[in-house]
Formats: C-alpha cells, structure tokens, sequence
C-alpha cells in the first residue's frame, strides 16, 4: 500500500512573494493540490526531504507547517489521477514546444539560413526542452500517458537539429570551396 506525505501550511498573506515561493516550489516538487494549502506526494526518502525543508521555510516565512505521513482509507486511484493531469499537461507544454521547434527549423531550412548561429540556437532550444523534460520525468511519480510521445517528440527534435547541423556544414563546406 502507498504512503502518502501530506503538507498543511498557512501563510501570511503579505508579502505576497512567500506565498508565491512557496506555490512554484510545491510545483516543482512534483505535489498536487488537494484543496487550498493542502498538498500531497507519494512518500519516499527524496520527496520526505524536500517537504520538511519546504515546512522549514514556511516557517521563516512566519507562517505554520504541518507533515504527516500515512496511507489513505480511500482508493487511492483519484490521487494518481491529480499527478497524472499534472504532469500530463507538463508535458503537452513541452510538447507544443516541440512543434514550435519543428517549424523553426523548417523555416530555417526553407529560407537556406544555414549559419553556425542559427546552429547554436537552435542547440540551445534544445538542450532547455531536454532539461525541460528531464525535470518533469523526475516528478512523475506514476508514469502519465504523455511521456512516451514527449520523448519520442524530443528524439525527433534532435534527429530533425542533427539534419539541420550536416546542412549547416555542408553550406559551410561549399563555401569554403568557393561555390
């Protein structure tokens, strides 16, 4: 049976930044809402850690935190449900940001804008979609139905950015012999 950590907090409502830290931080985290300052993840050594820090700077925020670990009396199946959309519509970002990357290099290919800059932008836009990903895999707790087509996505867009880059070369190779 899983167990569960459950964060109860209370903040101050000024200044507005703690509330606001402590939201990104909580999605960062990989937590799910379950009503307004209640939050959940699945218990485990890591994401135990990152809660009783998380309490920590609640509590320097001048607010309260309370941890609890536990199993629920419930089916635990609309639980999995909340991280599961939550990560699923992660990764539909990452995923529409696939297809921006896609018509970028189409463009780039069809306007013969093969330059080493282009290159490394491209490379850059990348390798934030690839770290991008990587994040919301460590958080996904339960295997959300978009993983597989997000990675499957990000290899096409570094076989699509490999393509790119033997142009790029080629332009470069043509041109130093004077074509």
């Amino acid at each position: 049976m899983q167990e569960w950590l459950l964060l109860v907090y209370k903040i101050p409502s000024e200044p507005s930044r703690y509330r606001a830290a402590v939201w990104r931080r909580i999605k960062s985290l990989g937590a799910v809402y379950l009503q307004n300052a209640v939050c959940i993840l699945p218990a485990g050594r890591e994401t135990e850690r990152q809660f009783r820090q998380l309490r920590r700077e609640i509590e320097d925020y001048g607010g309260e935190a309370f941890l609890l670990k536990g199993t629920l009396l419930v089916p635990e199946q609309e639980i999995i449900k909340l991280f599961n959309k939550a990560r699923d519509d992660e990764y539909a970002e990452i995923i529409d940001r696939c297809e921006d990357f896609f018509k970028e290099i189409e463009a780039e290919t069809e306007s013969r804008h093969f330059t080493y800059a282009e290159l490394e932008e491209n490379e850059e836009d990348l390798a934030k979609l690839e770290k991008w990903l990587a994040k919301v895999a460590a958080r996904d707790f339960f295997q959300a139905a978009l993983a597989g087509k997000t990675s499957e996505l990000l290899q096409e867009c570094r076989a699509r950015l490999d393509k790119f880059a033997e142009l790029v070369f080629a332009h470069e190779d043509g041109l130093n012999q004077g074509e």
